[in-house]
């Protein structure tokens, strides 16, 4: 709770904008200001690189969670919905259907829903996130985008457990299969030349910090 408080309210004071990082001084983050005017092709390894600690975290966290059994299972897509729900809203309120027209088949929130309703719970938010500029959607997406890959690996786990109610519950872990979204997210990252780096990472930090405050509370 603390971390995501300290991060959400490091705001830049160079421009009063609501989720400004400028002033930020997380760990990395004096690093990614040296590369200012360069092309932002190495922008994505700079973001893991800056989030790499709390990336690892979060792995670690979320392996708690015994996904092979119903409460288990019930409990992770609940942590999942705790972040993921209050993160999009936040994304919709910005207007991240300018930069990606194909929001609609990119959110996961119905999806989440519809797991937790089989399996007798309710998604609801966990986490209370700031608004979002345009950088700090960037930053957003690269988690939410990035998360899509560590749910193929969970799929496998859900896909062999015993309890059918589980292995039917699989909408949130396998939206988006077959399509090429993280791909065509890493394109439209480099593709963006004005986008402010530090908010980018800043705005990471602060959805894999809304993850774990969430994981904590389920």
């Amino acid at each position: 709770m603390q971390r995501l408080e300290r991060l959400g309210g490091l705001l830049g004071q160079s421009r009063p904008r609501p989720w400004a990082f400028g002033n930020c001084m997380l760990v990395g983050a004096s690093d990614v200001t040296t590369h200012a005017g360069r092309s932002h092709s190495g922008l994505r390894q700079r973001l893991r690189d800056a989030t790499s600690d709390a990336h690892r975290e979060l792995d670690a966290q979320l392996s708690a969670f015994d996904l092979s059994g119903l409460a288990g299972y019930r409990r992770f897509l609940g942590a999942s919905a705790g972040a993921l729900l209050p993160l999009e809203a936040a994304l919709a309120d910005a207007g991240v259907d300018r930069i990606f027209p194909d929001w609609p088949e990119r959110s996961r929130s119905a999806a989440i829903a519809a797991d937790l309703g089989r399996l007798g719970a309710t998604a609801s938010p966990a986490v209370s996130v700031p608004p979002l500029t345009h950088s700090g959607m960037l930053g957003t997406m690269y988690v939410l985008e990035g998360s899509r890959l560590g749910a193929k690996f969970l799929l496998k786990t859900v896909a062999d457990a015993n309890d059918p109610r589980i292995r039917e519950a699989c909408t949130y872990l396998r939206h988006g299969a077959g399509r090429r979204l993280w791909q065509s997210f890493l394109s439209k990252l480099e593709s963006e030349e004005d986008c402010n780096e530090v908010e980018v990472i800043a705005a990471a930090r602060v959805a894999f910090a809304a993850f774990e405050q969430a994981a904590d509370r389920a």
